[in-house]
């Protein structure tokens, strides 16, 4: 029985392309200062597609870490430490998403509804913690959760199962009896390495081939969850 659900979430609960699309161009911007050729390198660097706004799913930013790609933009801009400006471009996205942050179909109402049925919540995300706790807020969703899990929280990154098996100790549940629900293998990947559900999105940029042979289930989005959950046995 299912107990408690994990959600990932960019592409899971925040609309991926639509958000950060918009949030990467400002910040490729900032950097850039002007020079139309820093800002197409750090673009390729990061595998975005300025004119789209869109990262394919090659990208390491759609399931990695900003640790993932800050060494290549270090060396582009310069920068000594890729540390130091990996937290600078953290901050930076932060503040950016702010301003295009989309959820996914109505996950605001998703997450109150398996709330208000019992279901322990959480996030875990590749992204940063802090600029987590402020994007819940900005989807209203910080109050319905009880759990959340950045690359810096001290749980290790995804796929390692730390995020998981954190999540089940903090509110008291067995690993098997929680769900990760997300959109990249990455996700599903951290659910079976921890012995929890991987239940796989198809709202994120992967698509179904890549996720299928991972998922234990895979639905169209979480909107599907209260329904899937109402029948899971």
């Amino acid at each position: 029985m299912l107990k408690a659900i994990l959600f990932d979430k960019d592409g899971t609960l925040i609309d991926f392309q639509r958000s950060w699309g918009p949030a990467m161009t400002a910040v490729i911007a900032g950097f850039a200062k002007g020079d139309a050729a820093l800002a197409a390198r750090l673009a390729r660097d990061v595998v975005f597609d300025a004119a789209t706004q869109t990262f394919p799913p090659t990208s390491p930013f759609v399931a990695g870490t900003s640790m993932d790609f800050a060494p290549l933009w270090a060396k582009a801009l310069g920068a000594p430490d890729p540390v130091a400006l990996r937290a600078d471009i953290d901050a930076a996205l932060g503040r950016a998403v702010r301003r295009s942050i989309t959820p996914v179909a109505d996950a605001p109402q998703v997450v109150a509804i398996l709330r208000a049925r019992g279901y322990r919540l959480g996030i875990a995300t590749n992204d940063a913690d802090g600029p987590t706790r402020d994007q819940a807020r900005a989807l209203g969703i910080a109050g319905h959760l009880d759990f959340i899990a950045g690359y810096d929280s001290g749980f290790g990154a995804k796929p390692g199962p730390g995020m998981v098996l954190a999540f089940a100790k903090a509110v008291g549940v067995a690993p098997g009896e929680v769900a990760m629900v997300g959109d990249s293998r990455h996700d599903l990947e951290t659910a079976r390495a921890a012995g929890a559900v991987a239940v796989g999105v198809l709202s994120g940029p992967a698509p179904r081939e890549a996720l299928a042979p991972l998922a234990d289930h895979l639905l169209a989005d979480v909107a599907a969850l209260p329904d899937f959950l109402a029948d899971f046995a």
